[in-house]
Order: C-alpha cells, then sequence, then structure tokens
C-alpha cells in the first residue's frame, strides 16, 4: 500500500559488476584453451582458412573443461550471481532468508574481432545473465578506433524505458526516461550480472587482441522445492 510521499520510485533495474581477485594469471590461460577449442572446431573457420571474425562455442562448457583455471572462475560466477541475487531480493523475500540453489542452465565463450558484433537479444529460461571479460585491447588503444571510439566492444543494456521513446514526446518533463540506455567498458577480470530479461547487445569491436569474453545462463531455486515465496524453507 503506497504512503504519502512526493515522490515513490518502482521497478528498478538490479545490476551486479565484480572483480575477479585472480584474473590475470586465470584468464590468460583460459584465452588459451578457448582459442584452441576455435581453431579445432571446424565450424569456425572460413572457407579460406581463417579464423571468422566472430565466434560463439556451445552453452556446455561445464561438461567439457577440467582445470583448475576453470573450476575457479565458475566458483567466482557463482558466488557473484549469489552476492548479486540476495541484495536485488531484499524486500521481496521472506524475513528470515531463504536457503537458495543457483543451477547453471548454459555457459560458453564468444570471441570477436574485425568489427563483429552481437545484435540485440534477451535470454530465455533462466533468471540471470552474465558477461566476464577475459581479454580486450587497453582502454586507451580500444577507444581510440577512428570510428567506434569509446563504444567499441562495450556491452550495451537498454532498459525499461527504452520501448517507450519510439512513439512517446520528449520534452524537459520526461528528461529522466531519456537516459535509457548504459555502456559497460570491457574491462578483463569483470563480471557483470543482470537480469536475463534485460535487452543487451555487444557493440563492434575492432582491435589488436580478440575481445573474449564468457556469458551464462544461471535459474535460482528455493532450497524447499518451491520457487513460491510461501514455500520458502527457513534456514
Amino acid at each position: 500500500m503506497l504512503q504519502p510521499d512526493p515522490l515513490h520510485q518502482f521497478w528498478h533495474t538490479p545490476i551486479g559488476v565484480h572483480r575477479f581477485a585472480g584474473a590475470e594469471e586465470i584468464n590468460a590461460v583460459l584465452v588459451r584453451v578457448f582459442q584452441t577449442m576455435r581453431a579445432t572446431d571446424g565450424d569456425a573457420n572460413s572457407h579460406a582458412g581463417a579464423p571468422k571474425a566472430f565466434y560463439a562455442s556451445k552453452d556446455d562448457l561445464l561438461q567439457r573443461i577440467r582445470l583448475s583455471e576453470w573450476e575457479q572462475l565458475v566458483r567466482f560466477i557463482v558466488d557473484s550471481v549469489r552476492q548479486t541475487v540476495v541484495l536485488a531480493n531484499q524486500g521481496a523475500w521472506p524475513e528470515a532468508k531463504p536457503g537458495f540453489q543457483i543451477a547453471m542452465r548454459g555457459i560458453w565463450f564468444q570471441i570477436s574481432s574485425q568489427g563483429s558484433h552481437h545484435d540485440v537479444h534477451t535470454h530465455g529460461n533462466c533468471s540471470w545473465s552474465g558477461v566476464y571479460c577475459l581479454q580486450v585491447d587497453p582502454p586507451e588503444q580500444r577507444c581510440a578506433h577512428p570510428m567506434l571510439g569509446e563504444t567499441n566492444g562495450v556491452t550495451r543494456f537498454y532498459g525499461p524505458h527504452f520501448n517507450r521513446l519510439g512513439g512517446a514526446a520528449i520534452d524537459f518533463g520526461n528528461a529522466y526516461l531519456q537516459n535509457a540506455q548504459l555502456d559497460v567498458a570491457p574491462v578483463p577480470g569483470q563480471l557483470v550480472v543482470f537480469p536475463s530479461w534485460l535487452p543487451h547487445q555487444a557493440m563492434p569491436y575492432h582491435g589488436t587482441s580478440d575481445r573474449v569474453i564468457v556469458s551464462f545462463n544461471v535459474s535460482v531455486h528455493a532450497a524447499g522445492g518451491s520457487d513460491q515465496l510461501h514455500g520458502y524453507a527457513n534456514v
């Protein structure tokens, strides 16, 4: 029930940003692994034998990779999702915080270069998704591209207000609607966790180094076996 107040703000969009302390060494190992996996994938090469500008692996990396570096990254991802989910659900979960389980629905890597991009999309069959950056050109070099500039290789998110702008009148009174997108720069070791319904895209990237990321989808389930609020078990 609304209480008297000059202004109520509803329907925020939670996004978690996390940094992996062991990123430098682990990223280097995993980039080599991913490049090898792409090189041995027959679909990854053009007819001329050169790698395609954009490559995405299958989303079954949990079953395919057995390395301690990979396991450390996966643990970091799961811990980061856990933190984000708890913070995002403050006030929505019962006061006695429930136990819950995180299910990895798919995890894959993408490699892009030569101006390639990934168009606007959302992720289905999950509640949270994420993008972890392993490799990209240094910020000064990346942003110095003569055409792409600061948008070179960023992940662009489109907020809930974005689709209101197409037919909306734009004036001074709805300035709050007019900042409906967010560009997140690729930073090696940085993980961005976001709601899977949030539209986003990988903007075109061109650089000396390939842009290498890991993406994933997760679902979150109550430990008591029911995802309804009344079914949460107290732990």
